[in-house]
């Protein structure tokens, strides 16, 4: 189905409550007040998330001037009743489900309404409607219903969208695609401050507060590409760790710019992620409570795919070695973990339900073993907790999990790699496979390069490139296509796409199979 991001804000109040009306027994909306002194609050555009057989969540945020300094986006000291709808086609003709919601002003605005009641592996659009205005139109999607296939599915996952490094060309052509489901895996905004000479310009200086959050937000939402992208499809979302500060893990700073107090650096971990449910199409479940964020959850994709989406931040041992890319016996600790020990069993726990045909874990740092030649490894990735990779390794050997799929964002390149049994022997078994998308602008147009960084000591690498896009996945019974999709360049708005290499997993076969 082709997408349609269409811009309602000349419909009048008449044409969204005829709507309504299209469905026989259907309540009509109830009026609300309009004013054309009011000016158009959707600037920030919609969102669907978290798809289920029977619903979806459903997202906007008013924000008639996004970028004000107080974070609220112009809007005034008072909650607002926003009106929405769910329909199965975009003019509205015929409504499957409609209702109110409050945004309120804590919430910056935020809505986030659980649409039920929906048919299972169907699309939808919808809309919502506040002060006398109407948004743009979404399409969204639900799950196939449980022990049931459904429709091959088309997903696309991204990461890592450094608004200075470049335009979103890439979000742009990942919509044009008609993906029926997104992953994002993180640093969807970066904290720091305006730089100059870069292409775009972030909006003040490095984000602390509740209010500079909330703007950061505004500023990214604001992208038409962007806007576009979650129009096209609902969204998985995990953040990784610019959406609070470079490199943190657990309550441990990687740096200590700016200085903050211990009170200071918990008030801002609050804020973050606050905000970061705040612009995020997640259910109520996920909700922050003070200065932690419930994001690790299961999402089943009938029979076809259970998505297993991680948190590798919150709850992870500090950096071994003092971080960067050392030569680190700590790193073998059995102690130290990226998971924490209860998400650890709560993902071998659901890998042993053996619910999809495909077990994908939605993560954020690169998870195979990469070494340089000196035995040196990222001690931020995997790699500098790799008792924790390899309990969970073993574990979905000892759990027979037919199709291990780990996908990856956080590194700014794309790769392939198999997953060995044992990394230093090369002639193990393959015992799954990990996608790494590139990211969408961070790094800027990048080398260009396909070389294979460490290859000689990493033989399961099988796949690099340094530009940026994204990655699209074709999920069936038998196989899983990967084609890795880039841009020309981010520097230049509006580049094209082109799919730079194809891989497929094919059912009960860990490992890469060439297109």
């Amino acid at each position: 189905m082709s997408i349609k991001v269409l811009t309602m804000r000349n419909l009048s109040r008449r044409t969204f409550v005829l709507g309504g009306l299209a469905v026989t027994g259907a309540a009509a909306l109830p009026a609300r007040a309009a004013s054309a002194a009011v000016p158009f609050p959707f600037k920030l555009g919609v969102a669907s998330g978290e798809p289920a057989p029977d619903s979806v969540v459903l997202w906007t945020r008013l924000a008639p001037t996004p970028l004000n300094a107080d974070g609220q986006g112009g809007m005034a000291n008072a909650d607002v009743v926003v009106d929405w709808q769910v329909s199965t086609n975009d003019r509205f003709t015929t409504l499957v489900a409609s209702g109110t919601v409050t945004a309120r002003y804590a919430d910056a605005h935020s809505v986030h309404v659980v649409a039920g009641g929906l048919a299972p592996d169907a699309d939808y659009f919808y809309r919502f409607r506040a002060q006398g205005h109407i948004s743009p139109v979404g399409r969204t999607r639900t799950a196939p219903a449980a022990g049931t296939f459904g429709r091959d599915l088309v997903m696309a996952f991204a990461s890592c969208a450094h608004y200075e490094s470049g335009y979103y060309t890439a979000y742009r052509r990942l919509a044009e695609d008609s993906p029926g489901l997104v992953l994002h895996l993180g640093d969807y905004i970066y904290e720091g401050g305006a730089s100059s000479g870069s292409i775009r310009q972030h909006v003040g200086a490095e984000i602390v507060s509740l209010a500079d959050y909330r703007r950061r937000y505004a500023l990214y939402k604001s992208d038409p590409d962007l806007q576009a992208a979650h129009a096209a499809a609902p969204w998985l979302v995990v953040p990784d760790d610019h959406e609070v500060e470079n490199n943190y893990a657990t309550n441990t700073r990687a740096d200590s710019s700016p200085a903050l107090t211990a009170a200071q650096w918990t008030a801002r971990r609050t804020a973050a992620y606050r905000a970061y449910y705040e612009n995020m199409p997640l259910r109520p479940s996920s909700a922050p409570s003070g200065n932690s964020i419930p994001l690790y959850r299961r999402v089943h994709w009938g029979q076809l795919a259970t998505f297993h989406m991680l948190d590798t931040r919150q709850f992870r041992s500090d950096q071994a070695c003092g971080d960067g890319w050392k030569v680190c016996a700590d790193a073998d600790l059995a102690s130290r973990s990226l998971t924490g020990s209860a998400q650890e069993t709560w993902l071998l726990d659901g890998l042993a339900q053996h619910s999809g045909t495909w077990d994908i874990l939605g993560q954020q740092v690169f998870f195979a073993r990469q070494y340089d030649s000196s035995g040196a490894a990222s001690m931020d990735a995997w790699d500098g907790y790799r008792a924790s990779r390899s309990r969970i390794q073993q574990g979905w050997v000892q759990r027979a999990v037919r199709n291990p799929l780990v996908l990856t964002g956080d590194v700014h390149r794309a790769w392939a790699n198999d997953l060995k049994a044992d990394y230093a022997n090369p002639g193990s078994a393959t015992i799954g496979t990990e996608l790494v998308c590139t990211s969408i602008t961070s790094g800027g147009n990048g080398s260009g390069s396909t070389t294979i960084p460490n290859v000689a000591t990493n033989p399961h690498l099988r796949f690099h490139s340094d530009r940026r896009g994204y990655t699209r996945t074709t999920i069936s019974r038998t196989q899983v296509r990967a084609d890795f999709r880039t841009v020309a360049n981010v520097t230049e708005h509006g580049a094209a796409v082109s799919t730079l290499r194809s891989f497929v997993i094919l059912d009960g076969r860990p490992g890469l199979q060439a297109v």
